[in-house]
């Protein structure tokens, strides 16, 4: 990265909804299905529990389960964690969808299409250059730093390649903060 003195802007990626699931439905063969409402079903079996997360389709409504916990004993579950089984807990089904191995125990991908935002700050790059920005992710939302960059700055791919100087690959998808620097146009 550059050593020279520089403006420094933040950028955070935030998730504004809950992905869609990419699972093929058994009914309608869609390949879409949403949380909905984020519910979970326990299930006790004398002194064992099922915990499924249900997901909808959503093209014809059909309810399927997500494993999140198989024949566990219930002494094993943090008391606070059950209650929010229990409950409902949005943030305990966000932090679940989001889980990669319930992803890959259930068989699943998640699709980030308008469930993120970008918030940056008004500044303008009008000051000194070059300009460092900061790039923060609250959740694991995939992208490509090129088309994130370009999205934020208002800049095609081609002028982010010849513009940009950046710690990570441009071209491969990430969901880790990383930091760039922005050069002036020639």
């Amino acid at each position: 990265m550059s050593s020279q003195p520089h403006t420094v802007l933040p950028w955070v990626v935030r998730r504004i909804g809950l992905p869609l699931l990419s699972l093929r439905c058994p009914d309608c063969r869609s390949e879409s299905a949403t949380t909905g409402e984020g519910r979970f079903r326990v299930n006790a079996n004398g002194k064992l529990l099922d915990v499924w997360l249900l997901v909808c389709c959503v093209s014809c409504g059909r309810t399927s389960k997500l494993t999140v916990h198989e024949r566990a004993p219930v002494r094993t579950f943090d008391p606070a964690e059950l209650d929010g089984y229990l409950a409902n807990d949005p943030e305990l089904v966000a932090s679940v969808l989001l889980d990669p191995l319930l992803a890959r125990r259930n068989r699943f991908t998640l699709d980030w299409t308008g469930a993120w935002r970008l918030d940056i700050p008004p500044e303008s790059l009008d000051g000194a250059w070059p300009v460092r920005v900061e790039v923060v992710f609250e959740d694991p939302v995939p992208v490509r730093p090129e088309r994130l960059i370009a999205r934020g700055l208002g800049l095609s791919r081609g002028e982010v390649l010849r513009r940009i100087k950046c710690d990570v690959p441009l071209r491969r998808t990430t969901s880790a903060g990383f930091t760039f620097i922005v050069m002036p146009a020639d």
